[in-house]
């Protein structure tokens, strides 16, 4: 069947398969550098920032981390700006947040850090605008990747597409080639790449996998009438004894959303009395307080499908030419740490540099043996994610497959302290905060001055079950930023 929807040829072209944020970076990467990038998407987008089938995980709270700011403004200068007038908050971290750690009460001081915070409808909404700008980038809506396109010797020349059609059988029409001097598969956890590896004679990648048995539930609030307070969102996490977390986002419109999750099976209830009720039993009432004469503004909804799985495509000794994968495709992560927009920023610049290196712009053509290495950069940008949310949900029972590793208990034992030390160092919660945000490998833990605050030990920490610490005062002295507080790929 002929490509219904194809151009002229000429020029340099690049087919991005799924237009959530991992696809959406994907094109913001390839636009300066290609021809044309066409963006293919199962969906027909909303025409304002409202809830689509294709991204369940957007009814549930969304922070937006250093790394991910970072990476958004690099690929589209001035979103930033866009998405704070948009309504989005900006939270500082930790002086507007209260943060439970497994160690307790963090102090809250004035740091650098801060998080965006609003709904992952109006993200990707502001995303997809700045996108329609660019005369590079062309939207195909209700279309789906089936297959790739076997070219020349071991590559891809492009992939399989076919549209939805109401009138057929099956919904959809029969598949036709769509060439392309590169395909980059962003269409997340679901990703069928490897079995289209296997349709071209190559091995499907290894996978690891670490399963808390998290399950969410979340519903958006009307804060009560007359609330104050001296923070603008509640973190409780979870520990392996009390596992059970939430977590309060303030969001645009002068709302809340609120998200509740149990390890290890739980399911938090999906009424809401019950997840009410729920939030009463975490590790502090705080956030049961503050929603307890809150109104909701509509449903409790759930999610399940959150664990840690990442597919080691580095480790393929054979790699088909012109096709790359990124995103959640390449490792998706547990919500509860918030990484998966940041990876998924930070491996669109891993994309963007290599063509910055290949010198594609206004060339009309993408050079042969670019997608190759390409993988372990990509690979890098999901280890620094990986050690925190695979590593830290192994704590967890049935997590994995036997008993932790030595090196998983050492780190363990390792961690539990640091988040101890940290919940009253300003030091080592400044390293914490670097690593937790990706702007520094988990390295920074380890260095010098953190080491020896974490080996000497805690001071008194706050008792989870004593009142949270107040905002510092407007003049508290701030810590100095973290020595080399980088992007994991920009390392030298």
């Amino acid at each position: 069947m002929t490509d219904p929807g194809a151009r002229p040829p000429g020029g340099s072209h690049a087919v991005v398969l799924g237009g959530s944020l991992a696809g959406l970076c994907a094109a913001a990467a390839l636009a300066p550098h290609v021809d044309r990038v066409t963006l293919v998407e199962r969906d027909r987008y909303p025409d304002a920032p409202r809830w689509r089938r294709g991204v369940p995980q957007a009814r549930h709270t969304h922070n937006l981390l250093g790394a991910g700011q970072r990476s958004l403004e690099l690929l589209l200068p001035g979103l930033l700006d866009d998405l704070r007038d948009l309504g989005m908050v900006e939270v500082r971290m930790p002086q507007d947040m209260l943060l439970l750690v497994a160690g307790g009460w963090v102090d809250r001081f004035d740091s650098r850090h801060t998080v965006l915070s609003g709904s992952r409808d109006l993200l990707d909404w502001a995303v997809r605008r700045r996108l329609r700008e660019l005369p590079a980038v062309e939207f195909r809506e209700e279309t789906e990747a089936v297959g790739l396109v076997a070219g020349h010797g071991d590559s891809v020349r492009g992939v399989l597409l076919r549209d939805r059609d109401a009138s057929a059988r099956t919904g959809w029409g029969e598949p036709y080639e769509h060439e392309a001097d590169l395909v980059v598969d962003a269409t997340g956890r679901g990703s069928r790449a490897p079995a289209w590896l296997q349709s071209l004679g190559h091995q499907a990648p290894e996978e690891t996998v670490v399963d808390a048995g998290c399950a969410y539930a979340t519903c958006v609030f009307e804060p009560p009438p007359g609330h104050t307070a001296d923070w603008k969102c509640v973190l409780l996490q979870s520990t392996p004894e009390e596992p059970r977390s939430g977590i309060l986002n303030p969001i645009e419109n002068d709302r809340w959303m609120v998200s509740v999750a149990g390890l290890g099976g739980e399911r938090p209830p999906l009424d809401h009395a019950g997840f009410v009720d729920f939030a009463k039993r975490l590790r502090s009432t705080v956030l049961y307080d503050a929603i307890r004469d809150a109104k909701p503004l509509g449903e409790v909804y759930g999610s399940g499908r959150t664990e840690n799985r990442r597919r080691h495509y580095e480790r393929l000794t054979r790699w088909p030419d012109r096709f790359l994968v990124l995103g959640d495709a390449v490792g998706a992560f547990n919500p509860a740490y918030g990484q998966g927009i940041s990876v998924a920023g930070m491996s669109a610049l891993v994309l963007r540099r290599a063509l910055e290196r290949a010198g594609t712009r206004g060339t009309g053509r993408i050079p042969a043996g670019l997608t190759g290495p390409l993988r372990k950069g990509i690979a890098r940008c999901v280890d620094a994610a990986w050690m925190l949310s695979g590593n830290a949900d192994l704590a967890y029972p049935g997590a994995a497959d036997g008993p932790l590793p030595l090196a998983a208990r050492l780190g363990k034992r390792y961690t539990d302290r640091l988040l101890k030390v940290a919940t009253t160092d300003r030091t080592v919660a400044t390293a914490l905060f670097d690593m937790t945000h990706l702007l520094a490998p988990p390295q920074v833990v380890l260095r010098p001055r953190v080491l020896a605050s974490v080996l000497r030990g805690p001071r008194t920490a706050t008792p989870v079950s004593a009142t949270p610490p107040t905002a510092p005062s407007p003049t508290a002295p701030s810590p100095g930023p973290a020595a080399g507080a980088r992007l994991p790929e920009e390392r030298p």
